[in-house]
C-alpha cells in the first residue's frame, strides 16, 4: 500500500478514535455530575449544563430520530468505505473529526432509548450558541477543516504534473 494511503488512513481512523473516546467520557462525566446542576466555568460565558437532544443540531426534527440515525449510519459508511483513498492530512483528519463525532452520538441514540431513537446527551453552554458536546464540535470543526482543505490540496493538486503534460 502507497505509503501516503496509509499515512492518510492512519490520520483519519486516529482522529476519529480519539474524538469518539472524548465525547464518550465526557458524556458519562456529564451525566454523572451535571445532572446536580450546572458548572460556571467563565460566568456569562461558559456553562456545563446536562441537556438531552432527541433531534439534531439546534434540536431540529425531534420527532425524526431515525432520519438522524440513518444519516449517521450512511455518512460513516461512507467514511469508511474511503478512507483508504490517497488523500492529505488536513481531509484526514476532517474526516476522522467527522466520523468520530458522528459515532459518538449515534452511540447515545443507540444507548439511551430504544432502538437508535435514543436522546444525545450535550452539554457544554457557550451563551451564544445552543448547548452542544464533543461529538457536535468534532463534526463542526471537521466539516470546516473539509472545507479548507478543498481549497488547500484543490489548488495542490492543479499545481502537479498530470500524465497529459508529460505527453506532450
Amino acid at each position: 500500500m502507497e505509503p501516503r494511503v496509509l499515512r492518510g488512513a492512519t490520520l483519519l481512523f486516529s482522529a476519529a478514535g480519539l474524538t469518539y473516546i472524548l465525547d464518550r467520557i465526557t458524556k458519562l462525566w456529564a451525566e454523572s455530575r451535571l445532572v446536580e446542576g450546572p458548572i460556571e466555568v467563565i460566568p456569562g460565558v461558559i456553562t456545563l449544563k446536562f441537556a438531552e437532544n432527541p433531534g439534531g443540531a439546534f434540536s431540529v426534527l425531534t420527532s425524526a430520530p431515525w432520519f438522524f440515525a440513518a444519516a449517521t449510519i450512511g455518512v460513516s459508511a461512507l467514511i469508511v468505505v474511503t478512507a483508504f483513498r490517497r488523500r492529505g492530512a488536513l481531509q484526514a483528519v476532517a474526516l476522522g473529526l467527522i466520523l468520530g463525532g458522528a459515532l459518538g452520538n449515534l452511540t447515545d441514540r443507540a444507548l439511551r432509548g430504544p432502538g437508535l431513537s435514543g436522546e444525545v446527551v450535550d452539554f457544554l453552554y457557550l451563551h451564544l450558541w445552543p448547548v452542544f458536546n464533543i461529538a457536535d464540535a468534532g463534526i463542526v470543526i471537521g466539516a470546516i477543516l473539509l472545507a479548507l482543505s478543498s481549497f488547500f490540496e484543490g489548488n495542490k493538486a492543479a499545481d502537479e504534473p498530470t500524465s497529459d503534460d508529460h505527453a506532450a
